[in-house]
């Protein structure tokens, strides 16, 4: 294929940033806008050379790229949206430029669902990768196991993070209806992006276009208990269904109640044990979805359960940035996580509840092992911020000793403060609830901090506090 010149609108997304990778690895000449990137997007950018520019700078028309592609966070209105239509320029989403120029040629693995995705498709990328198959992927976080978030690969095998959010401006269909998969994994399905759906029946209903696409010869992972995706299935499927949970094909043993050991079954046969550094039922369930795919892409059931105890977790998913070390506040550990959505911060919660119940009971005498688990948090996403999902914060943050929350005072948002069953702190500035945690974190806990932006650069600042006290 003949390089071409590429403008990426939306550019720090992690989607669109991917799109930057992959295009850059082919040859193309890539440049992008946007107006807050951060890393780990930025690095990123820097490491393949590619350029950003400014968010409204409409520069990039004067190098006559060949094409234009829009992110779906940029609207009629923007500068360069509407300087890109005026100059009547070729564009294109960042979906239907990757079903058109990679994804018509491989075999796609598309992992879909409200939580897990990044992890799933994590997974199942480092399982082919670990069986030596070198997969081209594209997921909305960063796999330690990579180091990047995008990669063209020179294999059959894609795995992408399907999202069921919309295309663009100009296309309102889900993300996911431009992969055509022949292995798609659906995690589970809830009501999220309050600001593009209606209703669960309306997710349901971009799901089940999704399953349209899944050929006869394909196939679809699915969990036993997840009753909107029984709905999804029942509107009509041609394509065989493996799934994974209690009664399923796919099945599991725990070894370590936080779910950091455990045994896969197929069929009630133990195909291995994983012994890794993740915890939560929520991720063994991944795994099994994340085996059962990369299975039907042809690895070895016994590679892939060997791949997974070698898997490292994706940054952000409980991501440690550091443990105390000494003074006043030995022993605090600062986690970083992605969590945005109440069943999400809750599973996140209740793994890092079970990880801590594990470790009192093996270091008892631990200087400063408080066992407290403290939450931190941002209602950063769209449909957070709507307060769709306000009514179930509260028993979100369950497993919580203690909740400290920032809330701009500029969103109109307030939390039923009366439905927790903690202490829960509100703070309208991030120096604010830097001052508070500084002051009254205790020796020993364990700090999960969960947003789905850059939450000010909270948590290396707390770290660095802390350990100057």
């Amino acid at each position: 294929m003949k390089p071409q010149k590429i403008h990426i609108l939306g550019i720090a997304g992690t989607f669109m940033g991917g799109i930057a990778q992959i295009a850059k690895a082919m040859g193309h000449e890539v440049s992008g806008s946007d107006k807050a990137i951060y890393p780990p997007m930025s690095t990123q950018l820097e490491q393949a050379g590619i350029d950003v520019l400014n968010d409204d700078s409409i520069e990039f028309l004067k190098t006559e790229p060949d094409d234009v592609v829009i992110g779906n966070a940029k609207s009629r209105g923007h500068a360069a949206v509407e300087a890109t239509l005026n100059h009547q320029q070729s564009y294109t989403s960042g979906p239907q430029w990757l079903a058109e120029h990679i994804l018509k040629d491989r075999w796609v693995v598309a992992v879909a669902g409200t939580h897990g995705k990044t992890s799933t498709a994590s997974m199942v990328a480092w399982i082919l990768e670990y069986a030596k198959l070198n997969p081209g992927f594209l997921i909305g976080g960063v796999p330690e196991n990579f180091g990047v978030s995008a990669r063209l690969g020179d294999s059959p095998f894609f795995v992408v993070e399907a999202d069921e959010y919309d295309t663009a401006f100009f296309d309102k269909r889900s993300k996911f209806v431009h992969y055509h998969p022949r292995t798609c994994v659906l995690n589970n399905l809830e009501f999220d992006h309050a600001d593009i759906f209606d209703s669960v029946a309306d997710i349901q209903k971009q799901f089940h276009h999704l399953v349209r696409t899944v050929p006869g010869n394909g196939l679809i992972v699915m969990p036993t208990d997840e009753a909107n995706l029984d709905e999804v299935i029942e509107k009509g499927c041609w394509t065989p269904i493996e799934k994974q949970g209690s009664n399923g094909e796919w099945s599991y043993k725990l070894y370590e109640k936080d779910g950091s050991e455990f045994e896969v079954m197929y069929q009630g046969s133990c195909l291995g044990r994983v012994s890794w550094p993740l915890t939560g039922l929520h991720n063994v369930r991944n795994a099994l979805s994340a085996v059962a795919a990369a299975v039907h892409c042809g690895v070895m059931a016994r590679v892939a359960v060997e791949g997974l105890s070698e898997f490292k977790g994706i940054r952000r998913r409980m991501t440690l940035i550091g443990e105390v070390p000494s003074g006043n506040k030995q022993g605090i550990k600062i986690y970083d996580d992605f969590a945005h959505h109440p069943t999400a911060i809750e599973t996140t919660l209740k793994g890092a509840k079970n990880q801590l119940i594990k470790q009192k009971a093996n270091e008892p005498t631990r200087p400063g092992n408080s066992g407290r688990l403290i939450a931190v948090f941002e209602p950063r996403s769209n449909t957070m911020r709507m307060g769709i999902h306000k009514a179930t914060l509260p028993l979100a943050f369950k497993e919580a000793d203690e909740v400290y929350a920032f809330i701009d005072d500029d969103w109109n948002w307030q939390l039923p403060i009366e439905e927790f069953s903690q202490p829960i702190h509100i703070q309208n500035s991030y120096e604010a609830l830097l001052a508070q945690l500084v002051k009254e974190l205790q020796s020993g806990d364990t700090v999960v901090m969960m947003s789905n932006g850059s939450f000010g650069g909270l948590h290396h600042k707390l770290f660095t506090a802390l350990k100057e006290k």
